[in-house]
């Protein structure tokens, strides 16, 4: 048995700070000099970015639909097992799911952890009906434990008060913490979250920002002795657990990632999963570089290149680096963001900026979003990947759409869940490039990094057999 502090970040609905008040409970309690392992709830790129510059290590998600249960419980447990604690930041409100009975929700996800759950309630124009929240909240579900609550956007110490006294009193639920409303300054938002900390020009100030607010106004010893109470968890040596590195140094072919401020959003599942496959992870800057290195497969990940547009299609030496090993056969896996650069065009509003032309495609950003949830989809046809008939579970996220596409170019997924390029399907193919809305965490769909590896193998057997 594992004995593990460990809480969940949870609120009675989105937007009342779970991920200002995970940052600055791990922030805190790492200056006490503790090792906090943080994880998000969720497929949700951009508040792991933010959790794991505040941890100093690196942020999982954990997601009930992209992951089996004991999936989940053993990325949790071999992530956090050489860590003090840990801080699971919940998203939207503590039981909503996809469905009224709260499928794939937070609160699902602290009973399969055992995990209390520190519970924030907004206080804006109320006294006692918060006492009838919190005691809903813990009557729903008897077996999520509800071990304290944070009262935000308090008015006045009279409100806090009776706030307190009504909470203790019907709920019998300890108040952790009481925070005035707060201008939210450090932390600007973009679509639906947080702007990506790769585009915040003071992540180190925005981080001590939301410490400070937890050392002002959380009781942060209380907190861990919540944490501190979770009961044992089944434990097991990670080290059996993980698949092996397959492969030489020598003899491993080589992965290049695009990594910077337009192409951030890479779960570290699916980096580490590439590499026990067997491959050499390269990281690339399409802002900087000058043309693609020696490599055996190029992965893009999504992000926001229109908020790099300029930079993107001024670097075209990259560009064409691009386009010239796309046609002598290089396999390319792009993701949501990754797809529209590999495009011809985007356009943003009254202007239109070219992209790398890999793929004869234009894209235009809406101010809406286009497409939300999770996806399934199923490879229908030939591809450099993965077999006929694969399944593999992902989520989509993305203001964009394709405006135009050239000639008659196959699609690889057919969808079972979500919309993906054109409602029906997704993943355009084009020669070894294939282009897609769907993000996929390996973890949950293990086939999918064993795929890409020996797509890169493919080639470079190929490449050594003098054929590519």
């Amino acid at each position: 048995m594992l004995s593990l502090p460990r809480l969940v970040v949870s609120a009675v609905r989105g937007g009342l700070g779970k991920t200002t008040f995970s940052l600055g409970i791990i922030g805190a309690w790492r200056k006490r000099g503790k090792r906090i392992a943080p994880f998000k709830k969720g497929p949700d790129f951009i508040d792991a970015g933010w959790l794991g510059a505040a941890s100093g290590t690196a942020c999982y998600n954990l997601d009930l639909f992209l992951m089996e249960e004991e999936q989940i419980l053993r990325s949790f447990l071999r992530h956090s097992a050489s860590f003090d604690g840990t801080v699971i930041e919940g998203n939207r409100g503590l039981y909503d799911g996809v469905d009224e009975s709260g499928t794939y929700s937070t609160a699902r996800l602290a009973r399969m952890l055992r995990a209390p759950v520190i519970l924030i309630v907004d206080c804006t124009k109320t006294t006692s009906t918060a006492a009838a929240v919190v005691l809903g909240c813990k009557q729903l579900d008897p077996d999520v434990q509800i071990g304290g609550v944070i009262l935000n956007n308090v008015a006045s110490n009279r409100q806090e008060k009776v706030i307190r006294q009504a909470i203790g009193r019907f709920a019998g639920i300890p108040i952790v913490g009481a925070v005035p409303r707060l201008k939210h300054g450090e932390f600007p938002e973009r679509h639906m979250g947080l702007t990506p900390l790769q585009e915040h020009p003071d992540v180190q100030r925005a981080v001590e920002s939301a410490v400070a607010v937890a050392e002002q106004f959380l009781d942060l010893d209380a907190i861990f002795d919540v944490a501190a109470g979770a009961p044992d968890l089944p434990g097991f040596d990670p080290d059996t657990q993980a698949p092996e590195r397959a492969g030489s140094f020598s003899d491993r072919p080589v992965i290049g990632i695009i990594r910077d401020r337009a192409f951030q959003f890479y779960y570290p599942d699916n980096l580490e999963a590439l590499e026990q496959h067997g491959a050499t992870i390269r990281e690339l800057n399409a802002l900087t570089d000058r043309e693609l290195p020696d490599i055996d497969c190029l992965y893009i990940g999504g992000g926001f290149p229109e908020t790099q547009a300029a930079e993107l299609a001024a670097n075209a030496s990259f560009c064409r680096s691009l386009r010239d090993r796309a046609e002598k056969g290089l396999p390319f896996y792009a993701e949501c963001g990754g797809l529209i650069y590999l495009g011809r065009s985007l356009r943003m509003g009254e202007r239109s900026y070219p992209m790398a032309s890999v793929i004869p495609a234009d894209f235009v950003l809406e101010q809406r979003p286009q497409a939300h949830g999770y996806t399934i989809v199923e490879t229908g046809g030939g591809n450099p990947f993965f077999p006929i008939g694969t399944i593999l579970r992902g989520h989509e996220f993305h203001y964009s759409h394709i405006v135009r596409i050239d000639g008659d170019l196959p699609m690889i997924y057919t969808m079972q869940r979500g919309r993906g390029i054109d409602g029906r399907s997704d993943g355009i193919l084009f020669k070894n490039v294939v282009g897609t809305y769907t993000h996929v965490m390996a973890t949950g769909t293990p086939q999918w990094a064993a795929g890409i590896v020996s797509a890169a193998r493919t080639y470079r057997s190929s490449r050594k057999a003098g054929v590519a």
